[in-house]
């Protein structure tokens, strides 16, 4: 069986990336990076979802992006909340983290080398959130070039790389709807940014309310909040 490496984050995009591999005939080995961030949740439904969608392994790597800094999701910044209405704001937000594609790209390219594999998922889309720079799909392109000049095997071996972003010109109630035909667990996809102390959704952040956008538009209830 031909092998994948899939990004998982815990999060909708990425589970339902996960699941089109799987779909796609690939044996999908999650790779889950803990990068210090503020909404650690995600980490912890990453290793269930990967279990129940039979990933044929999962690994969780850490990396503390906090000795950086300069995002909401790794430094001391407020996660922005104010409700301006269905559509976020375009412009890139302080919950962009430094690169942060970037360094995961590059790790998965590491893993899939490992595998003797070219094929990365990642569930990035620039549709309903094109603030963030590197979910764009020019940027996806240009990785994919510079990753086909980067690795032995694709020098020695001709192992073509191929990331590959289902997801990026998608709305993000395209990507319900698409997570729901593949029967992923919705239930224990995470979104929020900022959490409670009880671990409950903000509902506030820009991630919450574009999840929430997402389930209304596809007009189906968003089971994690049963959870």
């Amino acid at each position: 069986m031909k092998k994948a490496v899939a990004l998982l984050s815990g999060g909708l995009d990425s589970t339902t990336a996960l699941g089109i591999a799987i779909e796609m005939g690939y044996e999908a080995h999650a790779l889950t990076l803990d990068y210090a961030q503020r909404h650690i949740i995600e980490i912890e439904r990453a290793a269930d979802i990967s279990r129940i969608m039979g990933a044929a392994s999962h690994k969780v790597m850490k990396i503390d992006l906090r000795e950086f800094g300069g995002s909401a999701l790794t430094d001391n910044i407020s996660v922005p909340k104010e409700d301006t209405g269905t559509q976020v704001d375009q412009t890139i937000p302080v919950t962009y983290v430094p690169a942060r594609n970037t360094i995961f790209l590059s790790l998965a390219l590491a893993f899939a080398e490992t595998l003797s594999s070219g094929a990365i998922f990642i569930g990035v889309n620039a549709l309903d959130y094109s603030g963030y720079p590197d979910c764009r799909p020019e940027y996806i392109q240009a990785f994919e070039k510079m990753a086909n000049l980067a690795t032995k095997d694709a020098v020695e071996k001709n192992v073509e790389v191929v990331i590959h972003a289902p997801l990026i010109n998608l709305r993000k109630c395209d990507i319900v709807i698409e997570a729901s035909r593949l029967g992923v667990p919705l239930h224990l996809t995470w979104s929020c940014y900022d959490p409670d102390d009880n671990g409950k959704p903000c509902a506030l952040c820009d991630s919450c309310r574009l999840r929430k956008q997402g389930f209304d538009e596809a007009n189906l209830a968003d089971p994690s909040m049963d959870v």
